[in-house]
């Protein structure tokens, strides 16, 4: 069983050696089927040709807007879910964020790739200053160039997997505020412990960069709060590790959507996440990575339907906060089903047309 180690990463993460690296890639404990070119060019095929008009919600997303007043109102172990995987922390009363994406487009450029469904309930202007930003790797729709510069100015540390960091210092982030760490290393900055843990998933910003960064899920502990951070993952065996060493959670905030049969191994199925959230000892389960970006070929919808229902049956506390809501961490509460008023909206202005 994998210990615990204190040690984080230096700056250059390039000479740091890795049990998940080998011969200058990192790698998934189990390994990661690779689509190859022939299937590759099949998913793409099908993605332009066969995608649904149901992965786009046809009725506005509610976002409850978001200011300083608002934010030095909320009490301590809060949480604001700005829209994908970003979340806002406030832990110990510094202020935190998970993988923030503030761009329209989760895309290389910003005249195509998937857009937003609703902007964010805040702008990087008008956030507090951040302790620290924890990213779970450099896929776009988690790892915001423009957001990363922007927000630099106000943020104290940047908290990544091995090799994410240098992609900031490249971009002109300063080395010292960046720590880098690899699966099981931990770090510690105002009272809040941070441990990266495995995910099963792969890397890359381009063509020739592929699995040359690491990825990672987090644990964050912050006095008695314990919270989990999936990032983007396939179902693992380490999930259950995970919980038997740095569990039980209060709350755990796991991947649900973007998914589909042919990728099964690097994200995950509801069934999968709830699965996972059992492993991992969660007593709430948080849905993430849905209700912004167009990025599967089911429902815009569908991962909330399904993931409430299968947690209604396994007798699981689930969260759905909307885009701007507050979360208490101490005391959640489940939130109103917003997708639900965003689908009869979306039902109710058809039948409107068709008559």
């Amino acid at each position: 069983m994998p210990c615990l180690s204190s040690r984080a990463a230096a700056p250059s993460s390039g000479a740091t050696p890795s049990p998940q690296r080998r011969d200058g890639k990192f790698h998934n404990v189990a390994p990661r089927q690779a689509p190859g070119f022939l299937k590759t060019l099949g998913i793409a095929w099908r993605v332009l040709t066969q995608k649904p008009d149901t992965t786009v919600p046809r009725a506005p997303i509610p976002v409850q807007a978001l200011d300083a007043a608002a934010l030095a109102a909320a009490p301590d172990a809060s949480l604001f879910r700005l829209g994908h995987s970003t979340l806002l922390l406030k832990l110990g009363g510094d202020w935190w964020l998970t993988d923030p994406v503030f761009s329209e487009r989760a895309s290389p450029v910003q005249w195509a790739g998937p857009k937003r469904f609703h902007a964010p309930p805040i702008s990087i202007a008008d956030l507090p200053p951040i302790k620290g930003v924890i990213l779970s790797h450099d896929h776009y729709d988690h790892l915001d160039h423009a957001a990363v510069l922007e927000l630099a100015p106000k943020v104290e540390m940047f908290i990544t997997p091995l090799g994410v960091g240098d992609r900031l210092v490249a971009w002109g982030i300063p080395a010292a505020k960046v720590r880098q760490l690899d699966w099981w290393q931990q770090t510690a900055l105002a009272g809040v412990r941070l441990v990266a843990t495995p995910a099963q998933h792969f890397s890359g910003r381009g063509l020739g960069d592929g699995d040359t960064t690491l990825w990672a899920s987090w644990v964050i502990l912050a006095g008695d709060l314990r919270v989990f951070f999936s990032g983007d993952t396939g179902y693992h065996a380490d999930f259950k590790t995970i919980g038997e060493r740095l569990g039980p959670f209060d709350v755990t905030f796991m991947e649900t959507g973007a998914y589909d049969a042919q990728w099964p191994d690097v994200h995950m199925q509801p069934e999968q996440t709830l699965q996972a959230h059992l492993d991992l000892r969660g007593r709430w389960l948080m849905p993430l990575h849905n209700g912004t970006f167009d990025l599967a070929m089911h429902a815009w919808h569908e991962p909330f339907d399904r993931i409430l229902a299968l947690a209604r049956e396994r007798g699981v506390q689930l969260a759905t906060p909307g885009m701007g809501e507050r979360l208490s961490l101490a005391q959640p509460q489940a939130g109103l089903r917003w997708w639900q008023h965003v689908e009869a909206a979306t039902q109710a202005d058809a039948a409107t047309q068709a008559a």
